[in-house]
């Protein structure tokens, strides 16, 4: 996720040289200073001390251990803290930071990677109007923004945006399976299920009719589709996507009280 912002930041033009990484491993640290020609350190605490923005994109059983290493420079320097670490809670790192950070707390998704990411953020009362116009502008480097109002929300935007590409995938590989078992060859299946699913998003994104309007739309009286959707429906379709949003929402709920657990 840190290689797609430093390389979405670089596609729009922002400058190299103000960027710099702290990596602790030898060989990414060399590959991240080749591939983006920017500063690279293994120091997290010098990484700091030269930076008006810190982003935290590391393995949330991390988190704790890097904020008490930096904390004393981060109190000193009053960086602008954005994280995309996953059930880390921002009062959780404010307190491991020592207390009274700007702190904002995002959920990106895989997509962001090839820029097509969709990230839920959420700032404390920390941070001003113009740290919120900075990270917007880092984090809409990948993809769009969207900000909550209240950090609970981060757990429903993990539910929804944060794990859903792989609800998606879940459908794809279903349809793939079904067209195969209709007689279809795999790379022809393949290729439909994914051109229609990314028509299907294209044409949402365009159009001004909800998903259920557009749904109707391609849904005759008595034709096929509705064959279709009427046995989705007739197997609860709707209920199985809320109960599984739903427990998802509810796992990185208790993700955060667990990761915000002091060590």
């Amino acid at each position: 996720m840190a290689s797609s912002l430093i390389g979405g930041l670089l596609a729009n033009s922002y400058d190299a040289n103000l960027i710099t990484v702290a990596e602790p491993n030898d060989l990414k640290r060399q590959q991240l200073a080749e591939q983006f020609k920017i500063s690279t350190t293994q120091n997290n605490t010098a990484a700091v001390l030269s930076a008006d923005i810190v982003i935290l994109a590391i393995k949330p059983q991390l988190m704790q251990q890097v904020c008490r290493e930096i904390a004393t420079t981060s109190q000193q320097k009053r960086p602008l803290i954005i994280s995309i670490a996953a059930g880390i809670r921002g009062t959780d790192i404010d307190r491991w930071l020592g207390d009274n950070c700007a702190i904002i707390r995002c959920m990106p998704n895989t997509p962001s990677l090839i820029q097509q990411g969709a990230t839920g953020l959420f700032a404390n009362s920390s941070v001003s109007k113009e740290q919120l116009q900075l990270a917007e502008t880092i984090l809409s480097a990948t993809g769009i923004t969207v900000w909550v109002n209240d950090e609970t929300q981060l757990n429903a935007v993990t539910a929804v945006s944060g794990s859903g590409p792989a609800y998606f995938f879940l459908l794809m590989e279903a349809i793939q399976k079904a067209g195969e078992s209709l007689g279809l060859e795999t790379d022809t299946v393949r290729q439909l299920t994914l051109q229609t699913a990314l028509g299907a998003a294209q044409m949402a994104i365009n159009s001004i009719d909800s998903p259920e309007e557009l749904r109707k739309k391609v849904t005759s009286k008595g034709g096929t589709t509705e064959a279709a959707i009427n046995s989705l429906q007739s197997n609860n379709f709707e209920k199985l996507v809320i109960d599984a949003l739903t427990e998802a929402s509810l796992r990185a709920a208790e993700m955060a009280d667990i990761l915000g657990k002091d060590q």
